[in-house]
């Protein structure tokens, strides 16, 4: 059996929450994001973690518009000649706030998941703290294939 081939239990049709989903649909990709929440452990499939980058990027766009309409609603232009948001901005900050609060840590769990995928330690996350350099390295990281040695990351359950 292939490494990417899944161990599907009978009569469900599904992939385990436990293991990669190789080929997996955006929506399939949204779900086991927020069903694996603060889940380190385990490996995450390529489509599931630049899915979710997907989705994660638009709404951030969605919110980083919302909070530059509301905020021109209002703006008005202080004695220097600087821009004053209007009131509405503060909406779209607190939109945004929550957002990230609400996503930071399934998406760090995510790329750890996808480092293991590749048969790296999720503490090469770490390596994302130095500047420039880093971010670049853990992104090419995320971009390469699945190995069949990050199986040592798995830890089947029953459920």
């Amino acid at each position: 059996m292939s490494f990417q081939q899944q161990t599907i239990p009978a009569g469900t049709g599904a992939v385990p929450l436990w293991a990669p989903y190789y080929g997996a649909p955006i929506g399939e990709a949204a779900k086991r994001f927020f069903q694996k929440y603060a889940t380190f452990t385990g490996r995450a499939s390529r489509s599931e973690y630049w899915w979710w980058m997907l989705i994660s990027i638009v709404v951030s766009i969605v919110l980083n518009i919302i909070m530059s309409v509301a905020g021109a609603a209002g703006a008005t232009v202080d004695a220097l000649g600087n821009t004053v948001p209007g009131p509405g901005a503060v909406v779209g900050i607190i939109l945004m706030v929550i957002w990230g609060l609400a996503v930071i840590v399934p998406s760090l769990a995510l790329t750890v998941r996808r480092l293991h995928d590749v048969n790296f330690s999720g503490w090469m996350i770490l390596i994302g703290l130095v500047p420039v350099v880093g971010a670049l390295a853990v992104l090419i990281f995320t971009l390469l294939p699945s190995r069949p040695e990050g199986q040592r990351f798995d830890a089947p359950t029953a459920a």
